[in-house]
């Protein structure tokens, strides 16, 4: 398994997880599961609602774009492709800063932890660090001039 298809796998696992959110703040499920934390405390904070949309909804159109670029990234055609290394590096380091910044906000603005929030933002650290890490590959057998 190539570190892309962990990207594509991850953002997959993240499409569900933002969907979940989503389908709560728009009125879709009664309740969050949430063992651990105060889901709903952040996901009706003022915080949940980025430019008139839900940060949940921000959240699936990142990984389903992730997803896009991840499964275009194992196709034959760019399987070696620095650039696609460089687009997945720069779409994961994207939603790994964002997701810093709302964990920021979730630790010391609204005093409350969403279980899948910090799900999410594992998966997009994860993926994060699997990108650079392919990168790192890409650039290690780029041939130099």
């Amino acid at each position: 398994m190539t570190k892309r298809t962990i990207v594509a796998a991850l953002s997959l696992a993240g499409i569900f997880v933002a969907l979940y959110l989503l389908l709560y703040k728009i009125g879709k499920i009664g309740n969050l599961s949430c063992s651990i934390g105060s889901c709903e405390t952040v996901n009706t904070s003022k915080w949940a609602v980025l430019l008139g949309a839900p940060v949940a909804g921000w959240g699936v159109v990142f990984y389903v774009t992730l997803f896009v670029v991840a499964l275009l990234s194992i196709q034959d055609q760019h399987a070696d492709s620095p650039a696609m290394s460089k687009l997945l590096a720069l779409i994961t380091g994207i939603g790994f800063v964002f997701s810093a910044w709302l964990t920021s906000l979730e630790l010391f603005v609204i005093h409350a932890i969403c279980q899948w929030c910090v799900i999410s933002a594992i998966i997009v650290t994860t993926s994060f660090v699997f990108a650079v890490l392919d990168l790192k590959d890409r650039r290690d057998v780029e041939p130099t001039a």
